[in-house]
């Protein structure tokens, strides 16, 4: 990924926090046609315990877990090549020229997007055991459903059938060696610029519109 020295975001906080928020994440394999993609949620467990089955290595940047279909090729081709990509996209806005003041004086500006993405490189392990994507599946309902007025559970669902379904999904756990992010949200603009763009986004009535915003107002400049 390109990556101008403003526009890099390493705080390992600022980083898991977007991975938490967008859980949903795109992951990159090497397979015998080439490249894949498959868009999966994902739970990411920052500081696994010390000792346990799913412990990271002390030099890993924690642990991204996620299921496929069993008929799903990826779990059995990443045997060969472990090494993968995912990324996870947060809030993305246009910015128009007009937002900034310097445009009505020179008109040398133009459009962009601004955008804040976190790339996660790690190998891949496969879990093809019941346990693992039982307690997996258990837990991101759990985090999913947590805003529904009557969350569903798994117990809600007659037991065989619950066992069918996950017979059917295969478990990955990829351990993360290496995470990059990238915030680019106009550091590179006057003070006047930025901050002209971030109050058009939060005068805009969508949610990820002010997100990047306020993000392009909380940003450290560049200069």
């Amino acid at each position: 990924m390109y990556m101008p020295a403003h526009f890099e975001e390493n705080r390992p906080e600022v980083l898991h926090r977007l991975i938490a928020e967008q859980p949903f994440g795109a992951l990159i394999t090497h397979g015998p046609n080439g490249l894949d993609a498959n868009h999966l949620p994902f739970e990411f467990d920052a500081q696994p315990v010390p000792g346990g089955s799913d412990a990271a290595p002390a030099h890993s940047h924690g642990i991204l877990r996620a299921h496929v279909a069993r008929a799903n090729p990826v779990w059995q081709e990443v045997a060969a090549n472990p090494e993968a990509l995912v990324i996870f996209q947060g809030p993305a806005a246009y910015i128009s020229p007009t937002w900034y003041p310097s445009k009505h004086e020179t008109h040398r500006q133009v459009p962009t997007y601004n955008y804040m993405v976190v790339h996660a490189h790690g190998r891949i392990t496969v879990r093809d055991d019941e346990a693992f994507v039982r307690g997996l599946v258990a837990r991101l309902t759990r985090k999913m459903e947590a805003g529904e007025a009557v969350p569903w559970k798994m117990g809600d669902a007659p037991a065989d059938y619950i066992a069918q379904m996950l017979g059917a999904i295969v478990g990955l756990e990829i351990e993360v060696t290496r995470l990059v992010g990238k915030w680019k949200l106009g550091q590179n603009k006057e003070a006047a610029d930025r901050r002209g763009a971030a109050e058009a986004l939060l005068a805009r009535t969508a949610d990820e519109q002010k997100a990047v915003g306020q993000a392009m107002l909380d940003a450290p400049p560049a200069f």
